[in-house]
């Protein structure tokens, strides 16, 4: 893996940034009693902070391992960088007003502000997407990196592109037919109000469905896929089955596989008004098949690994490709 040094530094600037905003946003939480739609005024933009913090970083050392389309990747984590820091200016602001940040049509400046950060989402969207390509396309030496890298950043875009559809009026606020003139449009839960009773932490919705719950679960896939992966190569030198490079490649296709199976399915329990902690039978049986899919898995990966005084040796990897190393 790449020295840190050639990670890219506006990022890395950007996530500590938002990780001193984060202790600043948790001393509000402390300090400041105020609360909105149900939730303490300054849960919001702690956990955006703590959520671009991981994001930034992510992408800062995804960056490093391009060797194709590096500087057009570098414009758009600038891209990413400045988007970023006008959607949390504009929740930050919004918090020491007291005012709501999202779906506000209160005022014609809560709604031309509101207007702003829906553009900057689309703009980040698409600069992400951009930094996709170079990942894609960029020869990676080791398979299970490569593997893990790509299917994170897939799936964080389908998570990312899950908060379009909060942005979209509720059915209940078309039936109310006065779009031009409401205070709110668009909202988090499905099925009831945004700010009924939530789940601690998480502030996830205990009644409704909940679109946070998907989006979260992809977006995240960034970090969590290339997790798993640095934990097997640390687990390695315990484990002689895991210093094989075929089978940490399979487990971490299996668990892409599964994760994309989370998303779909947590995405699926929301539209459908359903909350998270109280799942019907349906969503039981599907959570019990892509369990069991997962499982089978990573048992036939696990079963057709070389014995453990056979290991198999990766192959030199070439002078222009990246390798993955804890």
């Amino acid at each position: 893996m790449s020295s840190w040094r050639s990670w890219h530094r506006p990022l890395v600037a950007f996530s500590a940034a938002m990780a001193l905003w984060a202790l600043a946003s948790a001393v509000g939480l402390a300090v400041d009693d105020r609360v909105l739609v149900g939730a303490p005024i300054w849960a919001k933009p702690f956990k955006f902070f703590v959520s671009f913090a991981a994001y930034g970083l992510t992408l800062a050392w995804m960056l490093a391992q391009t060797t194709w389309g590096r500087r057009t990747g570098w414009w758009a984590g600038n891209v990413v960088v400045v988007t970023s820091l006008v959607e949390m200016v504009i929740i930050t602001g919004q918090v020491i007003r007291g005012k709501r940040s999202h779906f506000n049509a209160e005022t014609p400046f809560d709604t031309n502000l509101y207007t702003v950060m829906g553009l900057t989402i689309v703009v980040l969207w698409a600069a992400t997407l951009v930094i996709a390509v170079p990942l894609l396309r960029t020869r990676i030496a080791d398979r299970a990196t490569a593997w893990a890298i790509r299917g994170g950043v897939l799936i964080a875009l389908v998570g990312a592109a899950i908060g379009f559809l909060m942005a979209q009026p509720t059915a209940e606020q078309r039936a109310a037919g006065n779009l031009d003139t409401a205070d709110v449009i668009g909202a988090h839960s499905v099925g009831v109000p945004d700010g009924g009773p939530s789940m601690p932490l998480t502030g996830w919705s205990t009644t409704g469905g909940d679109l946070r719950i998907p989006h979260f679960v992809g977006m995240h896939a960034l970090q969590l896929i290339p997790l798993f992966l640095i934990a097997l190569v640390l687990l390695a030198p315990r484990i002689t089955r895991l210093r094989d490079a075929g089978l940490r490649l399979r487990l971490v296709r299996v668990v892409t596989a599964g994760y994309a199976g989370l998303v779909a399915l947590t995405t699926w329990q929301a539209l459908r008004g359903q909350p998270l902690i109280h799942p019907d039978a349906a969503t039981l049986i599907a959570a019990g098949v892509l369990l069991a899919a997962v499982a089978t898995g990573a048992w036939t990966a696990l079963r057709t690994a070389p014995a453990p005084d056979v290991v198999s040796v990766p192959a030199e990897p070439a002078s222009d490709s990246k390798e993955f190393t804890a």
